[in-house]
C-alpha cells in the first residue's frame, strides 16, 4: 500500500509540473499601435516570437495607443493574475499607482523601448533606448555641418512619450543657446506619429512662405511624409538638395532613401529588446537575481545606438541595421 501510495503521490507531482508547464508563464504585454511605424511593426514582432507557448509562456498581447488605455489594461492584468507585465508606456507620468499595485500582487513589471518617470524600484528593469541620447547624436550631427544658419521645421512625435521628450530637447536647447539655430515652424504627427500630418504641416509652413534648411522628424514615416511635400512643392532635399532630411528608427527603405542621397541622416532606435527580457525572467523563474545583467542605477539595459549619414552609409549598413 506504501509503495502504492508513493506511486501515486509521484505520478500526481508529474502531471502537476506538465500542467504547470503547460499553461506557461503568465505574461501580460502593453504595447503601442504597430501601425504606428516600422518601428513598432519590428518591436511588435519582436515581442510575439519571443513570448511563445513554445518558449514557455501564456502571453496575452494588449495594442493601447493612448495612457488611459494602457493604465486600464494594466488594472486588468493585475486582476488577472499574470506573473510578469511588460509595457512600452505611451506618457511618461501617471504610473506610480498601477505600479505599486503590481508590487503589492507580487507581480514584476518590466519596461520596454520607453522610460517612465517613477522610483527605480517601482518595476523590475527596464530594457530601452537612451531617446536622449537619439537626441544629442542628431543634433551633434547636424552641428558639424557648420551651416551658417539652422532654419529648422520641427516634426514631433506622440508629445509626451519619452521617445519624443529625448528627441526634442536636445534640439529645443541647442536652439535656445545658438543664435544661429532656429525652430521655424513645430508641430505633431500625433499618438500614431502620423505621416500625413507631417506632410500637413510641411505643406503649411511652405504655403505661408516659412522658410527651413532642415526638417527633424521624430520618425522615419513623419519625415517621409514631410519630403512628400516638398516634392509636390519641387523643393530639393537630400545630399545635394537645399532641404537637409533627417528621421529616426532606421526602417530599411529610410536608410536606402540615404544610400541614394535622398536623406541625409538617420538615428537608430532599436526595437529588439524581447529576448533581454525573456532571458531576465527566465533567471526570475530559476531563483537568480539579475546582477549578471549589468543594471544601472535606474535599473536600465540601454541599447547601444548610433545615427547614419547619407555621405558614408553602406549597403552593408542597410543590411544589418535596417528594420
Amino acid at each position: 500500500m506504501k509503495k502504492l501510495f508513493a506511486l501515486l503521490l509521484a505520478l500526481a507531482m508529474i502531471i502537476g509540473c506538465a500542467s504547470a508547464l503547460a499553461d506557461g508563464i503568465k505574461v501580460g504585454v502593453i504595447n503601442l499601435d504597430p501601425a504606428e511605424s516600422g518601428y513598432r511593426q519590428a518591436n511588435v514582432k519582436n515581442l510575439t516570437d519571443t513570448f511563445t507557448a513554445e518558449n514557455g509562456y501564456d502571453a496575452t498581447f494588449v495594442t493601447a495607443p493612448t495612457a488611459d488605455k494602457q493604465l486600464d489594461a494594466f488594472r486588468s492584468f493585475i486582476t488577472a493574475g499574470v506573473d510578469y507585465i511588460l509595457v512600452s508606456a505611451a506618457d511618461t507620468t501617471g504610473w506610480d499607482k498601477v505600479l505599486e499595485d503590481a508590487k503589492a500582487a507580487g507581480i514584476d513589471v518590466f519596461l520596454f523601448d520607453r522610460m517612465i518617470e517613477t522610483d527605480p524600484s517601482n518595476y523590475t528593469a527596464a530594457v530601452v533606448s537612451d531617446m536622449r541620447v537619439e537626441g544629442e547624436t542628431a543634433v551633434a550631427w547636424l552641428e558639424s555641418l557648420n551651416l551658417p544658419e539652422y532654419k529648422i521645421l520641427h516634426i514631433q512625435g506622440q508629445l509626451g512619450s519619452a521617445a519624443q521628450i529625448g528627441r526634442s530637447d536636445p534640439l529645443t536647447e541647442k536652439c535656445e543657446a545658438a543664435d544661429n539655430w532656429t525652430i521655424v515652424r513645430e508641430g505633431t504627427g500625433g499618438d500614431s506619429w502620423d505621416p500625413e500630418e507631417a506632410r500637413k504641416i510641411a505643406e503649411a509652413a511652405i504655403d505661408a512662405g516659412i522658410e527651413f534648411n532642415v526638417v527633424y522628424a521624430e520618425n522615419d514615416g513623419m519625415a517621409d511624409g514631410v519630403v512628400a511635400a516638398l516634392d509636390a512643392k519641387k523643393i530639393t532635399h537630400g545630399v545635394n538638395g537645399d532641404v537637409i532630411i533627417m528621421g529616426f528608427d532606421c526602417n530599411k527603405w529610410a536608410l536606402e532613401k540615404l544610400l541614394a542621397g535622398e536623406w541625409n541622416y538617420d538615428g537608430q532606435c532599436s526595437p529588439f529588446q524581447a529576448g533581454v527580457i525573456d532571458q531576465m525572467i527566465k533567471a526570475l523563474e530559476a531563483g537568480e537575481d539579475l546582477s549578471a545583467f549589468g543594471l544601472n542605477e535606474l535599473n536600465q539595459v540601454i541599447s547601444v545606438e548610433v545615427g547614419f549619414d547619407a555621405k558614408t552609409i553602406t549597403q552593408e549598413d542597410i543590411d544589418n541595421y535596417g528594420l
